[in-house]
């Protein structure tokens, strides 16, 4: 059974927590999620192995790969992205990647077809990652960080929509990796350059401290 024949792709997303979904056009086979968010490596390849035995095939079957790039903090969004990344080269298959809030996007707006919207996920430091959609999940404006305030008003939804008193309607809604591949030409491919928005917490220190100190010259 070659690749193009199965048409299977695996989806994963790590910029809210650890997401995999396993796909064929049109129908998700299978679809897990584990919301730890400081055990990406961990979890991540044990619950890619979960699922692809789960639907009866093996990673050899795949015919692509698609990766949220986030926005996300740095270390889930890189564990997610290489993991992809290393997938596909060694199976020989596309990558693609596309922006995590447009997988929520594309997820709302296929039941909610009528409003346009605005999606929000947790940037943490009391920030939110945000972007704007037009009724047919279109990104309009984003991806951004801001502080909750500076969102804008008006349908909400996501994964951080009750993290914060956001003003206007608000609709909790995880990201779901199963729309991420069950047609994947619907999503943008962006490329793997993971979507920081913002520096890693932890940076190298500009200055070079002297260790010893009182030496006499």
């Amino acid at each position: 059974m070659s690749d193009t024949d199965t048409g299977l792709w695996l989806g994963i997303d790590t910029s809210t927590g650890v997401t995999v979904a396993l796909a064929r056009p049109g129908r998700v086979l299978v679809s897990r999620a584990v919301t730890a968010t400081n055990q990406h490596a961990e979890q991540l390849m044990p619950l890619v192995s979960e699922v692809v035995s789960e639907s009866g095939h093996t990673l050899d079957d795949l015919a692509g790969v698609a990766v949220g790039i986030g926005p996300g903090p740095f270390t889930g969004l890189r564990v997610g992205i290489v993991t992809a990344q290393t997938l596909a080269y060694v199976l020989d298959v596309p990558v693609r990647g596309v922006c995590s809030l447009d997988i929520v996007a594309l997820q709302f707006a296929a039941t909610h077809p009528d409003r346009s919207f605005t999606v929000v996920s947790d940037a943490r430091r009391k920030e939110l990652y945000w972007a704007t959609y037009d009724a047919a999940g279109r990104r309009l404006d984003g991806p951004n960080v801001t502080l909750p305030t500076e969102v804008p008003t008006g349908l909400i939804v996501g994964p951080a929509a009750d993290l914060y008193e956001l003003a206007g309607e608000r609709v909790t809604l995880p990201l779901d990796p199963g729309a991420l591949v069950v047609d994947p030409e619907r999503l943008a491919d962006l490329g793997t350059e993971p979507l920081y928005l913002r520096r890693p917490d932890a940076t190298p220190s500009p200055t070079v401290k002297t260790v010893l100190t009182g030496r006499s010259s």
